[in-house]
């Protein structure tokens, strides 16, 4: 490439290779054409002619080892200049190999000083924020460590004087009751040989007195007898029974609570029994879902375990013992029951006996629109709720007569009952808006 041609280019701009202004085998006539029909490398669509070999790179070319090489951008490679006219690189851009070996160490340069920053930025990063993340785990994980200890500390310290202030209680109660107990004997003890006495007197006198003494003794006689009748019928007195009440404690009932909602991992995989389903409500495959049916009631066959007129059903399952949890996903409703049934709960009629939280055979919780209760026994009481719970849990104790209604999403008590539970237990659900499901 001559001066002159490479005066013509912008700065910074690759020049082109010499005799890259036309392809030499696309134009001439005669031998020369034929010729360069077999060195045609400009690979045009529509040239038609024969492609030539390519060129020798530079310093390999045999013909002009002395000329200076070039470098074809194109290709990325360096070719000899002179051979370049009619060869490969005829149309493509190039410099000298001096020029883009000094473009190459310019671009060394950049990635060099890049890299340099790069390794600054990482040693930075190692050498502070490492560290410091280093010393701040510890920090954290040791701030962990005591806040942890310190709350179990707090929360044993608490347990602890709770326990021996209920087994003080508890002691004071048996006490009580016990001294009542002595009390009463000591008294109808003495009551009974009073009467025993009076009895063989009035027995003695009627046996062994004759006519004209027992005339004589009848004002002694009729005092003694007065003395029995002053002595009462024996009667029960709650002075007498141990007060279970003085074994609730707040606090051991949220613990407790809190721990067996917590800890209790899995619900248990409670179905809906179909034969207990009233007409209007309709079950999924799974077993699990309710569906309340506005307008076209199913038709169920008839038996003893449907419930006749109010939208209820009851659990497949049932359990007479243990420690038991169910969930419910209430979402979806502004109408629904949650709760537990004996399975002795009448089915028909349209009356208490039949309706959930009517009658001494139901505890449940319930919404209507934005007033949420509980009930048993057709005691109502209104709650105040904070939020409208998603899910409702139920949890029964069996053993120990207790049952608890809980947002399950929040582990918070709700209400609760202290019950003795004297038959097996259903699960117990109503829903007269869109749907609710049991959830496992």
């Amino acid at each position: 490439m001559s001066q002159a041609e490479s005066g013509d280019r912008e700065p910074g701009q690759p020049a082109r290779v010499p005799g890259a202004a036309a392809c030499p085998g696309c134009s001439g006539s005669g031998d020369m054409e034929e010729a360069r029909r077999r060195l045609c490398t400009c690979r045009r669509a529509d040239c038609g002619q024969l492609p030539a070999p390519r060129a020798p790179e530079c310093g390999d070319c045999p013909i002009h080892p002395s000329q200076e090489g070039w470098f074809c951008f194109t290709e990325g490679r360096a070719v000899c200049a002179h051979c370049a006219i009619p060869g490969p690189c005829s149309s493509h851009l190039g410099t000298s190999i001096g020029e883009a070996a000094e473009r190459m160490r310019n671009k060394l340069v950049d990635v060099c000083e890049k890299l340099q920053l790069r390794l600054a930025s990482v040693e930075k990063f190692t050498a502070e924020t490492l560290n410091n993340k280093s010393c701040s785990v510890k920090a954290n994980a040791s701030s962990a460590r005591e806040l942890i200890i310190q709350r179990l500390n707090f929360i044993r310290e608490m347990c602890e004087n709770e326990e021996q202030r209920l087994l003080e209680v508890i002691h004071n109660e048996e006490e009580r009751v016990q001294q009542s107990i002595l009390t009463q004997k000591t008294y109808w003890m003495e009551s009974q040989q009073k009467l025993t006495d009076i009895k063989s007197y009035l027995v003695d006198t009627l046996t062994k007195m004759d006519d004209s003494a027992l005339v004589k003794c009848q004002k002694e006689i009729f005092e003694r007898a007065e003395e029995a009748e002053g002595i009462l019928e024996p009667e029960d007195s709650n002075k007498l029974n141990f007060n279970l009440a003085c074994a609730h404690s707040h606090l051991l009932g949220n613990l407790w609570a809190s721990a067996a909602m917590i800890c209790i991992a899995d619900a248990e995989n409670i179905h809906i029994d179909e034969k207990t389903l009233h007409s209007s409500l309709k079950l999924s495959e799974n077993k699990k879902r309710l569906t309340f049916v506005r307008k076209k009631a199913h038709s169920y066959p008839d038996c003893p375990e449907r419930f006749e007129h109010w939208p209820n059903a009851l659990g497949l399952e049932s359990f007479q013992s243990g420690l038991h949890t169910w969930r419910v996903d209430v979402r979806n409703s502004c109408a629904y029951k949650v709760g537990l049934a004996y399975s002795c709960l009448p089915r028909k009629g349209s009356g208490h006996e039949s309706r959930l939280g009517y009658n001494s055979s139901s505890w449940v919780f319930s919404r209507y629109n934005e007033e949420y209760m509980i009930a048993h026994d057709g005691q109502l009481k209104t709650l105040d709720l904070l939020r409208c719970p998603k899910s409702i849990g139920v949890l029964v104790d069996c053993d120990g007569g207790e049952i608890l209604f809980y947002d399950a999403d929040a582990c918070a008590v709700i209400h609760s009952y202290k019950t003795k539970l004297i038959f097996p237990i259903h699960a117990a659900l109503a829903v007269a808006d869109e749907s609710i499901a049991i959830v496992h």
